[in-house]
This record gives C-alpha cells, sequence and structure tokens, in this order.
C-alpha cells in the first residue's frame, strides 16, 4: 500500500504521513524528549483538517525513549526557537488577540477527537504538559511501563488550555483531574490503568504490534457505525437520558438507511 507524506515537516520537529486508512503523526524531536512549538500545532492542525474522507484511525506517537516533554523549555523561558515568540511575549498581546491564537494552538488536538477518525496515542515515557493533552486529545491511550504523566502548566502559574481539562475530566472524575492538575504530581503507568486515563500497559517491544492490533480492530466495524457509535459516546455526558435515547433512534435510522441503500 502506497504511503504518502506530508513533506516539509522534518524541520518542525514532525513526521505526518497517510497508508490507506490509518494516518500517523510522528513527534520527532527526541534530542529535547519530543518537546513541542506552536508551529508544530499548526501543522498538526492543518494536516488534521486535510485529512482524506477514507482515513478512519490515526495513530499518534513520538520518536525516542519520550512520548512528548510537553512545550520546548526555551519558549516557556523567554527565549525564541527558530523564530517562534517565546509565551510571555505572546501574552502581552492584546486579549482578543491572544485568544485568537491560543484557539488557534487548540486546533492542533482538537481535530483528534472528531467522530470521523478514532485516534491511538502510543505512549512511552514522558508526556508532561502539552505532552499529557496531546494524549489527551487521543480515544485510545496504549502506554508502555515506563509511562509517566504530568500535567504541569498550574506548577508554572498558567492553566491547561490545549483541550486536555474536558477529556481528563471525563477519564478520571473531577476530584481526581484536579488533583493531578494541581499537584502536578506523575501520574506512572500502573496508576494511569487503574484509574481509566490508560487502556492497556504492554512491555515497549510490543507497543508497535499492539497499537497495530488496535487498529485493526477499529477498522472491522463499517465505518458509519464507527463514527455514529463514537459521536454518541462523546456527546452522552451533555444530554439527558431521554435526548440521548433520542440521539441513538436518531443515528440508528441513518445507519439502517445507510445500509439498505448500500446492501437493498
Amino acid at each position: 500500500m502506497v504511503v504518502t507524506y506530508v513533506p516539509g515537516m522534518g524541520e518542525l520537529g514532525l513526521r505526518l504521513s497517510v497508508e490507506g486508512a490509518v494516518a500517523r503523526v510522528v513527534l520527532d524531536r527526541p534530542e529535547v524528549r519530543n518537546a513541542q512549538t506552536p508551529a508544530m500545532w499548526a501543522a498538526l492542525s492543518d494536516f488534521g483538517a486535510s485529512l482524506p474522507d477514507e482515513v478512519r484511525v490515526v495513530v499518534v506517537s513520538g520518536e525516542g525513549q519520550s512520548f512528548s516533554a510537553g512545550l520546548d523549555r526555551n519558549l516557556m523561558m523567554g527565549e525564541p526557537v527558530d523564530g517562534q515568540e517565546p509565551l510571555l511575549t505572546l501574552g502581552k498581546r492584546p486579549a482578543d488577540e491572544l485568544q485568537e491564537l491560543i484557539s488557534h494552538f487548540q486546533g492542533g488536538f482538537s481535530w483528534l477527537r472528531k467522530p470521523e477518525i478514532v485516534s491511538i496515542a502510543a505512549v512511552q515515557g514522558h508526556a508532561v504538559g502539552a505532552g499529557f493533552q496531546l494524549a489527551l486529545a487521543c480515544d485510545l491511550r496504549v502506554v508502555t511501563p515506563d509511562a509517566k504523566f504530568s500535567m504541569r502548566e498550574p506548577a508554572l502559574g498558567l492553566v491547561p488550555d490545549l483541550g486536555g481539562t474536558q477529556p481528563l475530566v471525563q477519564l478520571v472524575g473531577y476530584s481526581r483531574a484536579l488533583e493531578i492538575c494541581v499537584t502536578s504530581r506523575w501520574v506512572e503507568a500502573a496508576e494511569a490503568k487503574e484509574i481509566g486515563l490508560a487502556n492497556i500497559v504492554v512491555p515497549a517491544e510490543e507497543l508497535a504490534a499492539t497499537v497495530k492490533d488496535l487498529s485493526e480492530a477499529v477498522l472491522s466495524p463499517l465505518v458509519g457505525a464507527v463514527r455514529e457509535t463514537k459521536a454518541l459516546l462523546l456527546g452522552a455526558a451533555d444530554r439527558t437520558y431521554e435526548e440521548q435515547l433520542k440521539a441513538e433512534r436518531e443515528a440508528q435510522a441513518r445507519r439502517l438507511a445507510e445500509l439498505i441503500a448500500a446492501f437493498g
């Protein structure tokens, strides 16, 4: 099968590719534990917006021993990185301009939640701050025993603002999510599995094969059934029970109509 690579991503520290129904995002800055930059977020947003319709699974991983150490420390400490403004400089912009900019950054993560795809994070080593939030943006997380999560933003006087707060609460509950965030402590693999943050913990040498098996399992049902089911589950917490029943009826009617059209 032909693999299509997005050109020009190497200088940003990304490898982006599409192979049939599976797209891959690889953070590729192992020398800095795959620390992220706003330019990476913009590229991820563009990649998500341009995915071919046939893509059903997106796998997100990090090159080397860590998933991602979060925002590049140089940008946190007030130094430019490849011409990109440091965080404290960005914070001096007018409020409306700043919020529009943050919204653009969030777009690099939020597309992973779209009902059209199922996203899988393959996490080993550190997943810190923006790295933690990138893993949270994915629907499923397969982790190795050395995986360690930490939401460091509050310790730096900031808040998690890349879309990680809602999925964290949905996964582990409000009280535990608050404790994890405000203490900025490490959540290691065993605890992550226990509290629902990780779906599967596997040895490092089995990570790629497990993610491949999971991807194939996700691809097995008809695409419309997976998309409608994900949409139902994503919206369930915001609906009353009666509203959820109505959403299920409407989704099933769409599925039956599509099946009848396809198979008579």
